[in-house]
């Protein structure tokens, strides 16, 4: 009889034990599903760039014995194609589904710069990628937007930069696609401003000067409390931008001032806060040697 127990225990045991261990084999199957599609997910990249061609690429007006600004310009666009050509060529071809595109705000009236503009829009899918392609979009992106300064520069029409309008109206049409890991790059010096786009409500304007800063008294040390206390900012633009990141490249405050880039980035700080940006870098206009490993390190997190 104790026999007969014994048997029928253990293979009751046997059953609970087999069981469980189906169980864990199952929770780990479902585990490694799930970081299959954590490793998978938002593994398409979405990049815009957005260039400033206002007065700040000027040679003539902002000349810069070590680098032009524009030169740098360049060199931080090639950085990110770059970056982007790396992310592509470590895909397997069925996962392909990749954008780069460029922008302005306004567009020059020089036909020839949208032209290049055009050609500097690539939807990299499963159904078109080739070698050929990316090596392409890798000498386009090394050579075109030299060609867009060079030509802006020499219209010598500055119609500055409508920022704060391209985010009201464009960017979430523009810069966001579903499924996507979405990077926007900007090209500025961090001032805002263009004439068709001037509003106020308080202290919060659409726009921001090296002469807005003086007439707002944020050029001494007590710049953060006087904004803090009298709401100085941007106005928001839009809202709900938790699907884009934002890469701002260029700042170059005015020197007179020396907390002009502080107040400058907390600006920017505080407009993609209210925005709700997923994430953001800002950065000075450094020599693209020393922001080259930044840019990529940001796309290919």
């Amino acid at each position: 009889m104790k026999t007969k127990f014994r048997l029928v225990f253990l293979f009751v045991f046997c059953l609970i034990y087999l069981s469980c261990e189906e169980d864990k084999k199952s929770d780990k199957e479902t585990q490694n599903i799930e970081n299959v599609n954590l490793e998978t997910k938002n593994n398409d990249l979405n990049i815009s760039i957005l260039l400033d061609l206002s007065d700040r690429i000027s040679p003539i007006k902002y000349p810069n014995e070590s680098m032009e600004f524009y030169l740098r310009d360049a060199a931080y666009i090639k950085s990110v194609s770059e970056a982007f050509d790396f992310h592509l060529r470590k895909k397997k071809i069925i996962q392909m589904n990749d954008n780069i595109q460029l922008y302005f705000d306004p567009e020059p009236n020089n036909q020839n710069i949208n032209s290049i503009s055009n050609d500097l829009k690539y939807n990299i899918s499963r159904k078109n990628v080739s070698l050929e392609l990316l090596d392409q979009i890798k000498s386009v992106y090394a050579t075109k937007p030299l060609e867009i300064y060079t030509l802006a520069i020499e219209d010598n029409e500055y119609v500055g930069s409508d920022t704060w309008r391209f985010f009201k109206n464009k960017v979430k049409d523009y810069c966001i696609e579903d499924n996507h890991r979405n990077i926007l790059v900007i090209l500025t010096d961090g001032y805002i401003y263009h004439k068709d786009t001037k509003m106020e409500e308080g202290n919060l304007t659409t726009y921001i000067t090296p002469q807005d800063i003086r007439k707002f008294k944020l050029d001494n040390s007590k710049w953060k409390e006087t904004m803090t206390n009298q709401k100085f900012g941007f106005l928001p633009a839009t809202e709900n931008l938790d699907n884009l990141e934002i890469l701002v490249l260029g700042i170059n405050p005015n020197k007179n001032n020396p907390y002009e880039e502080d107040v400058l980035i907390k600006y920017w700080k505080d407009w993609f806060n209210t925005m709700k940006v997923k994430r953001y870098e800002i950065k000075t206009a450094e020599l693209p040697s020393n922001l080259d490993k930044i840019i990529k390190d940001f796309i290919n997190e």
